[in-house]
């Protein structure tokens, strides 16, 4: 992976964790997911693998299907609205972008006191 791809994973991680409830999850070996009450809202790689992303996405998930390099997420992952997103290091999206379907996908897999605490805090 390319500083920029270690850069754009290691602000979205850090972002991510302040979600309400957000912690980090490493289940298997080159992952260090984003997780809420134990359940992955984003799929991460460890620092100096290849940038890729992983997330649920039941609204706008057909749209970024339309993506050349995204794809549904493998594990049976995919028929649930997950999304797998491995652009090359010059293709990976604004990291606006990028927070924008971390976190639909948080909201997809919170309880709905934590998503009413985020909500609170935006308005």
């Amino acid at each position: 992976m390319g500083a920029k791809s270690d850069a754009i994973i290691n602000e979205l991680r850090a972002w991510g964790l302040t979600l309400p409830g957000a912690h980090s999850k490493a289940p298997w070996p080159e992952h260090d997911d984003l997780a809420v009450k134990d359940k992955t809202f984003a799929y991460l790689p460890v620092a100096g693998a290849p940038f890729s992303l992983s997330v649920k996405l039941p609204y706008t998930g057909a749209a970024v299907l339309d993506l050349p390099y995204a794809t549904p997420t493998g594990y049976g992952l995919g028929k649930s609205g997950w999304v797998s997103l491995s652009p090359p290091e010059d293709e990976i999206p604004p990291l606006d972008q990028l927070k924008e379907w971390v976190e639909e996908s948080y909201r997809a897999q919170a309880p709905r006191k934590l998503v009413k605490e985020l909500d609170d805090r935006a308005g």
